[in-house]
């Protein structure tokens, strides 16, 4: 697997910044307009917690991560720039474009974001959506190295690959906001797979960390 500047071949994974995605479709608030405070409680989909670190902590489209998403950086007019307003709309969007015009028939598209992982110095890459493959792989039912019939296991194939982009992308000035990855063991389709990466709370290990007490 990897993320470079090369052309795109004939299966590829084109992963973009969401933040560039959120320009293009003005999702720009003006400081002057509104607090940072009251825009995040305003755009999270669910208020987690205050942190000790000043930090509000919020589900948004899906993804626990810090303020809703709303970034400050590389904002050119220094304004609040919040997440695209329907991620997988946005791209969608972009993958029927790029198919129309490529003519790449296994074609990806990746909108990605950073956020920090728990007891974890530093943030990684992740998606915030998808279009035109399969982001899970289901292991459930495959045997170990020793014969032993796996129960649980699925491949979160998805943020793996954004974690390879943002890591080529940058953080800062790099000016890097599109990245290609190449891996050749992903089940692409045109269909709309959103529901397969998501899970409910009822399913999901860390749930009771985010119920509220």
């Amino acid at each position: 697997m990897g993320a470079c500047r090369s052309p795109a071949s004939r299966k590829s994974i084109l992963a973009i910044t969401s933040k560039i995605v959120s320009i293009a479709e003005k999702r720009v608030v003006s400081k002057e307009s509104i607090s940072k405070k009251d825009l995040i409680i305003q755009e999270a989909d669910r208020f987690i917690c205050e942190t000790d670190h000043d930090v509000l902590l919020t589900l948004k489209h899906g993804i626990l991560i810090a303020s809703a998403g709303i970034d400050e950086s590389n904002a050119q007019e220094g304004g609040y720039i919040l997440f695209p307003e329907d991620p997988y709309a946005s791209a969608k969007k972009l993958y029927d474009f790029l198919r129309e015009r490529s003519q790449i028939k296994e074609l990806g598209v990746i909108v990605t974001d950073s956020h920090t992982t728990p007891l974890r110095k530093g943030v990684v890459g992740v998606a915030l959506s998808h279009w035109g493959f399969h982001p899970t792989r289901n292991l459930v039912g495959e045997e170990d190295l020793f014969k032993k019939c796996l129960r649980m296991t699925s491949v979160n194939v998805l943020d793996a690959l954004a974690v390879s982009a943002v890591l080529v992308m940058g953080e800062s000035n790099e000016s890097q906001p599109l990245a290609i990855v190449n891996y050749p063991g992903l089940d692409f389709t045109d269909r709309d797979t959103a529901q397969e990466i998501k899970i409910s709370p009822n399913e999901d290990l860390y749930a009771p960390l985010l119920s509220k007490r």
